[in-house]
C-alpha cells in the first residue's frame, strides 16, 4: 500500500510543472560557470513539489521525532540519496545517524497556584501557563519556592552586564523576560537579537544557578510569535539528548502577559515597572514574596531519531578530505490528539519539507556536474529540530570528519512559495566572510543582500547552523527577502507575518496548489552556487575578527595542525 500511495503522490507532483525562473541576466563566467548553469537546472518546481508532496503526506503523520513517520521520512531520504548516486555518510557507516533521544510528555496535575499570605493566583495549564518537565522524572513538584524576578536573566561581561549580581537563586523560580536590551544600540546588538535574548539560553542561565524553576514571560513582540504558537510547541512529547552531566532545570515554562502582570500585583508590583527597571545595568533581582506550588506528571520514553547523511566525495586528493555541508531538518510535529476529538497532524510542508526537498534537489545537481567540486559535499537531512535543534548538535558533536575540515554549513529552514524578489535576506549577515559569496551571488541574480527584516527574532540561533557555529563551523541561512516581484510594497512582509500568525507550527501548515515556487528556485540557485564556490575555493571561510565563534574555530583549525 505505501509504495502505491507513494506513486500516486509523486504523479500528481509531476504535473502540471510550473515555468521555471526565467533568467534575469546572463551570468558572467568568472562567478559561474557553463557546466554550473546546466546542472543547476536541476532544481525544478515539479521536483520540489513532489517530494514536498510526499514528505508533508498525512501518511508520515507531521514526521513527529521517534514516530513511525519519522522513519518512513528517513527511509524516504535515504532512497532519494542512493538513487542519485550518493555515498552513504554516516559516522560509522551507512545512511543514518541515530540520534538518541529522551520524550517526555508532561501534564500539569491541576492548576499551578502563586500564593502570598492568604491571597493567591491560579494559573490554568495552557489558558495562563504552558510548563513541561526539564529533568527525566516521572514526578516534578514544585512547593512553595518563591519567584524571584531576574530581568533579562542575562549575564554578558562583554557588555558589562550581569542581571544576577551574584544573588543566590537556589531552589528559587525565576520570572525572566524574553529577547535582550535592544533601547541602547551600543548595547547587545540593538533591535538585532542574540544568543542571550533566546528562550533556551534563559533556561540554562537558570540551571546553572541552582533554580527550581524558569518561567518565561510571554509577549509577540519579545517572542516573534503569538501564545498559540507556545501551546502547540512546548506541550505533547518534547524530546531532549540523553543527560550529559551538566545542570539541569527541573521546571521550564512560559507564561501570558496578563498572568504575569497578575503575578505582579500580587506581589505589590507593577510588571511595566519592574521591566523598565530591568533595562539598566544597575538592575538587581527581585524577590516577589510571592511562592508557587506546581506538580508535574511525567512519562519518560527512551526512543531514536537519526540524521540522514549522504556524501559526494570531492575531485582534489588534498581539499576533498574537506567539506562543505548541506542540512535541512526533516522533523514537525507529529500528530496531537484531545479527548473525544480524532489526532490532527502537524504536516511542516514549508516548516521543514520544503527545505529537504531543496536539500535532494541540490544532490541531483550537483550530481549532474562533470566534475565534482575540489571540497566533498555532505548532504545531512537532520532530526528533531523542532525540539532544540537536537540532530543537527548531535551531528556537531559526532561529525564523520574532525570540525576544522568543514569548511561551511549552508542551512535550509522553509522555501519562497510567494514568488520572485528582488532582494535576499543573508541570516547573520556580518559575522562571515560568507557575506562576500552571498553578496556577488545575489548581484549576480540581479538581487540586493538586505539586512533581516526580523532581526529581534533571533534567527540565527533558530536553526541548524547554530549547532555547526557553535563548534566553530560559519553557517550560512540564506531567506528569501520580501519584495516580491509583481506584488505591492509591503505585500511580502505581510504575506510572511499572516504565515507566522495562522500557519507557523499549526496544522494549517499544508501543501497548496496556488504555491508560486519561482522564488524558491531562484534561492536554491543561490545555494547551490554558494556551496559550490566554498567548496572550490582555496581557502575556507572564516568568522569575522571579534565574533562570538571566532574562538571555537580557531581551537577546531588547531587541532587538525596538531
Amino acid at each position: 500500500m505505501i509504495p502505491a500511495l507513494l506513486s500516486i503522490l509523486l504523479a500528481q507532483a509531476a504535473a502540471p510543472p510550473p515555468a521555471a525562473v526565467p533568467a534575469r541576466r546572463a551570468a558572467p563566467v568568472a562567478m559561474v560557470s557553463a557546466d554550473e548553469r546546466k546542472a543547476v537546472a536541476q532544481i525544478r518546481p515539479e521536483l520540489l513539489r513532489a517530494h514536498m508532496r510526499f514528505l508533508a503526506s498525512d501518511l508520515l503523520e507531521g514526521r513527529g521525532s521517534g514516530s513511525r513517520g519519522d522513519q518512513l521520512a528517513q527511509a524516504y531520504i535515504a532512497a532519494q540519496m542512493e538513487a542519485l548516486g550518493l555515498e552513504p555518510a554516516a559516522p560509522g557507516g551507512g545512511w543514518l545517524q541515530r540520534v538518541d533521544l529522551v520524550g517526555v510528555t508532561t501534564r500539569v496535575d491541576g492548576a499551578a497556584r502563586a500564593r502570598r499570605g492568604a491571597e493567591s493566583q491560579e494559573l490554568k495549564p495552557l489558558e495562563d501557563l504552558v510548563a513541561f518537565a526539564g529533568v527525566d522524572q516521572p514526578e516534578v513538584q514544585v512547593q512553595g519556592a518563591e519567584i524571584v524576578f531576574v530581568g533579562y536573566g542575562i549575564q554578558a561581561p562583554e557588555f558589562d552586564w550581569d542581571d544576577l549580581k551574584g544573588a543566590d537563586l537556589r531552589g528559587k523560580v525565576l520570572l525572566v523576560m524574553n529577547n535582550d536590551p535592544e533601547s541602547d544600540p551600543k548595547l547587545f546588538a540593538g533591535k538585532t537579537r542574540l544568543y542571550y535574548g533566546r528562550w533556551d539560553y534563559k533556561y540554562e542561565q537558570a540551571a546553572r544557578a541552582g533554580a527550581a524553576g524558569a518561567i518565561i514571560v510571554h509577549t509577540r513582540a519579545s517572542a516573534g510569535y503569538p501564545w498559540k504558537v507556545v501551546q502547540s510547541s512546548w506541550s505533547g512529547e518534547l524530546f531532549h539528548l540523553p543527560p550529559t552531566g551538566a545542570p539541569q532545570l527541573p521546571v521550564k515554562a512560559w507564561a501570558t502577559e496578563e498572568a504575569c502582570r497578575r503575578l505582579a500585583r500580587l506581589a505589590g508590583q507593577d510588571l511595566d515597572a519592574l521591566r523598565a527597571a530591568a533595562e539598566s545595568r544597575e538592575f538587581r533581582p527581585v524577590p516577589l514574596g510571592v511562592t508557587l506550588d506546581l506538580t508535574l506528571r511525567n512519562e519518560v520514553r527512551r526512543t531514536q531519531s537519526a540524521n540522514v547523511i549522504g556524501r559526494m566525495p570531492g575531485s582534489d586528493p588534498v581539499l576533498s578530505q574537506e567539506a562543505l555541508v548541506y542540512t535541512a531538518h526533516h522533523d514537525h510535529f507529529g500528530q496531537r490528539s484531545e479527548p473525544g476529538h480524532p489526532p490532527v497532524i502537524y504536516n511542516g510542508a514549508v516548516d521543514n519539507a520544503s527545505g529537504v526537498a531543496m536539500l535532494l534537489a541540490l544532490a541531483q545537481a550537483a550530481r549532474a556536474l562533470p566534475k565534482a567540486p575540489q571540497r566533498s559535499l555532505y548532504f545531512a537531512a537532520v532530526a528533531a529540530e523542532e525540539q532544540g535543534l537536537l540532530g543537527s548538535a548531535h551531528l556537531a558533536s559526532h561529525l564523520p570528519l574532525p570540525s576544522g575540515r568543514v569548511a561551511a554549513n549552508v542551512n535550509i529552514d522553509g522555501l519562497n512559495l510567494l514568488g520572485r524578489t528582488r532582494d535576499v535576506v543573508a541570516i547573520g549577515q556580518g559575522k562571515s566572510s560568507l557575506d562576500d559569496y552571498v553578496t556577488a551571488l545575489a548581484r549576480m541574480q540581479g538581487r540586493a543582500v538586505v539586512p533581516d527584516p526580523f532581526p529581534d527574532r533571533g534567527s540565527y540561533y533558530r536553526s541548524d547552523q547554530f549547532s555547526f557555529a557553535r563548534v566553530g563551523i560559519p553557517g550560512a541561512y540564506v531567506k528569501s527577502g520580501t519584495d516580491v516581484i509583481g506584488k505591492p510594497a509591503g505585500w511580502g512582509r505581510q504575506q510572511r507575518e499572516q504565515f507566522e500568525n495562522a500557519d507557523y507550527h499549526q496544522p494549517s501548515d499544508d501543501v497548496r496548489d496556488a504555491w508560486d515556487y519561482s522564488g524558491a528556485l531562484e534561492d536554491g540557485q543561490l545555494m547551490f552556487y554558494l556551496g559550490l564556490k566554498v567548496a572550490n575555493s582555496p581557502r575556507k571561510p572564516a568568522w569575522k575578527p571579534g565574533d562570538e565563534f571566532e574562538a571555537a574555530r580557531k581551537a577546531a583549525l588547531k587541532a587538525i595542525e596538531e
